[in-house]
């Protein structure tokens, strides 16, 4: 079984708390003995993969597989062709190179729902959406690349994993993904 589930701010991805005041998965009803596929940060929002199918973690995570994630990130600031580039080619994080990767601007920029609590929003600075696609997922990742080129991520959204976006899927819901569906997340290419 493969869910995909429209994981809301400020839940876990895990079942069992961690003395934080974050909520976790156990609230969303799931069937037994599903886990989830890689993580979600607390304060990231959008798609996260649950399945009872061990083999999938690393099918989907292992960046030897190239299974594509793409993010949505609201930047504080408007990145211009030249800081995109260098998020492209790869950004040093102290002791660490990220892998190449795509980013641009979402162009037309998208309309989404606020987030509850709203993200901080600085009168005389503008923000903007930009679009990454990673085939890896280091801890805090987008944040720190965004970060590493001087624009600071407000909110953090993962909007596709392979080729299965979540669409219209509303924020604490999941469903069971149809064959179809579940080919676009682990069979991408083909």
């Amino acid at each position: 079984m493969l869910l995909a589930f429209h994981k809301p701010y400020g839940v876990l991805s895990q079942f069992t708390p961690d003395g934080s005041p974050n909520r976790t998965l156990a609230e969303f009803g799931f069937p037994k003995n599903v886990y989830p596929l890689g993580r979600l940060d607390a304060d990231s929002e959008g798609l996260l993969l649950l399945s009872d199918e061990p083999g999938l973690n690393t099918l989907l995570l292992d960046p030897q597989h190239a299974h594509v994630r793409c993010y949505w990130a609201q930047v504080e600031g408007i990145p211009n062709e030249e800081k995109l580039k260098s998020l492209s080619e790869g950004v040093p994080l102290g002791n660490y190179q990220t892998l190449p990767c795509r980013a641009w601007l979402l162009d037309p920029q998208p309309t989404l729902p606020p987030r509850v609590p709203p993200i901080r929003v600085r009168k005389t600075i503008p923000d903007c959406w930009i679009a990454l696609e990673l085939t890896e997922g280091k801890n805090r990742q987008v944040r720190k690349m965004t970060a590493a080129i001087g624009y600071p991520t407000l909110r953090l959204i993962r909007f596709r994993i392979g080729k299965f976006e979540l669409a219209d899927l509303p924020h604490g819901h999941w469903r069971e993904l149809k064959p179809l569906e579940r080919n676009l997340v682990i069979h991408p290419e083909a």
